[in-house]
């Protein structure tokens, strides 16, 4: 095992615990469930165990319990979104996200929404913050307004020219309402479309539906913009064609129009800093462009747009230098070695928590003050993450029972049995050895996930 180059590197502690790993009674068992987990870097670990009993009769059809495993635990996967925390369950929810996306875009009759929903008009929406003071960026093939022309990765991009002059307090407080602002303007998008179409609201509602899924992402200077796919249905949602009326243009119109009325009102805190009313609103940069839908030279197709969404739902602050955990105060950021433009925003929320304590600006002050949910839907739009989720623990379940020898209630009611569990939380996370394993088995499973995929996609061009 030490003569590979990735186990020759790695610190003696991770390569002691490795080999402690290894030579344990437990060590096939423990892989197995680092398998099971999809390589969890940070799993959730529960003793008890479950029967299953028949309950006509009493009989235990089958008993587990964590007293045989290793270290007396089961391994579960964390679930964490961030991919800073856990690669592994990160990766499974951006999956869970692209099929979302994609459902609301080509259909899936298999979760609810009916194929036809490609023909309905839906356009690809990009809705960014104003400025709050000019800062180092790449504007085209042109240099930056330092003089300089910054290669992609130049660490200054985002950060300001001036700090001094740069507006910290409205960036973060920009944050903070963003999810609000958003609200606003699906209220406005609704209102310019019926006015479009000529009709009042109610008789837009009664023959239309605007449905979207959205994701927020963090650009370079640390504010948040929304990514969103939006799109005319009908007036029972994806089910039911658009009116006539419910053009592309009349969408992309409304949705600049909306995205020009939207406001959010701060009052101000003199004693803070804040010295007047502050009036948020989108920046000037939206971007509106209509999805294709079979890649015939369009800008945007399908895939892109929910590879796109996808790519974003597992990204947070940190992309930005800050942390991906909550930070108590604001030497905890030097010690943290934040650099310091994500710190003088994250200390911008510390010193405005005082002055907004309902915003609770210090709690999220490591998401730069955003506090909303990074992917959302409209009920509309297509399936949930919820029912994806299902969807997995139904085929695992069916997989347990094959293995276990027991019958599909689904084609036998009378099979059901009765599931006793009794669980107790044991911890979460792993040890050095065991998170280098698990990061070796996440790395296995995605290869080989996305070269099965590549293969399929190959042997559908061939049957095309």
């Amino acid at each position: 095992m030490t003569d590979s180059p990735a186990v020759a590197g790695l610190d003696p502690a991770t390569l002691g615990d490795l080999l402690r790993v290894a030579g344990s009674p437990g060590f096939d068992r423990l892989h197995e469930q680092i398998r099971r987990t999809g390589g969890c870097t940070a799993p959730v670990r529960l003793s008890g165990g479950t029967k299953l009993l028949d309950p006509g009769t009493g009989t235990v059809v089958h008993a587990y319990t964590t007293d045989s495993e290793p270290g007396g635990v089961l391994r579960v996967a964390c679930g964490n979104r961030r991919a800073s925390r856990c690669p592994s369950c990160a990766w499974t929810y951006a999956g869970d996200t692209y099929h979302l996306i994609r459902a609301g875009l080509v259909g899936a009759p298999d979760k609810g929404t009916p194929s036809t929903v490609r023909d309905h008009p839906r356009v690809f929406a990009t809705l960014t913050a104003p400025s709050f003071g000019p800062v180092h960026n790449r504007p085209g093939t042109r240099p930056c307004r330092c003089g300089t022309l910054h290669p992609e990765d130049a660490p200054e991009l985002g950060t300001p020219l001036d700090p001094d002059r740069y507006d910290y307090a409205a960036a973060v407080l920009w944050n903070n309402h963003a999810s609000e602002l958003w609200r606003y303007f699906t209220i406005y998008l609704r209102r310019e479309i019926a006015a479009r179409a000529g009709l009042t609201q109610k008789a837009a509602r009664e023959q239309s539906k605007v449905s979207f899924g959205k994701v927020a992402e963090y650009q370079k200077r640390g504010a948040v913009h929304f990514h969103a796919v939006i799109r005319f249905d009908g007036p029972d949602g994806p089910h039911t064609p658009p009116p006539p009326w419910a053009t592309l243009g009349l969408l992309t119109d409304a949705i600049r129009a909306a995205a020009a009325r939207a406001r959010v009102t701060v009052p101000a805190r003199p004693d803070h800093g804040v010295d007047q009313d502050l009036t948020l609103r989108w920046g000037d940069q939206l971007d509106v462009q209509p999805i294709g839908a079979f890649g015939r030279g369009e800008d945007l197709t399908e895939q892109a747009v929910a590879s796109y969404v996808a790519k974003y739902a597992t990204k947070a602050a940190e992309t930005t230098g800050t942390v991906d955990h909550p930070v108590g105060n604001k030497e905890a950021l030097v010690l943290l070695g934040v650099p310091e433009h994500p710190r003088r925003l994250m200390e911008a929320c510390m010193d405005l928590d005082r002055a907004y304590p309902d915003r609770r600006l210090r709690a999220w002050a490591h998401m730069l003050g955003f506090r909303g949910h990074f992917s959302t839907k409209s009920r509309a739009y297509s399936t949930t993450l919820g029912a994806l989720r299902q969807v997995r623990a139904d085929y695992r379940a069916a997989q347990q029972r094959a293995a276990l020898g027991l019958p599909d209630p689904d084609e036998n009611p009378e099979a059901t049995l009765l599931v006793i569990a009794q669980w107790s939380y044991a911890g979460h996370g792993a040890t050095p050895g065991e998170s280098w394993l698990a990061s070796n088995v996440r790395r296995d499973l995605q290869y080989n996930r996305e070269h099965a995929r590549e293969i399929r996609a190959e042997l559908e061009g061939t049957d095309r």
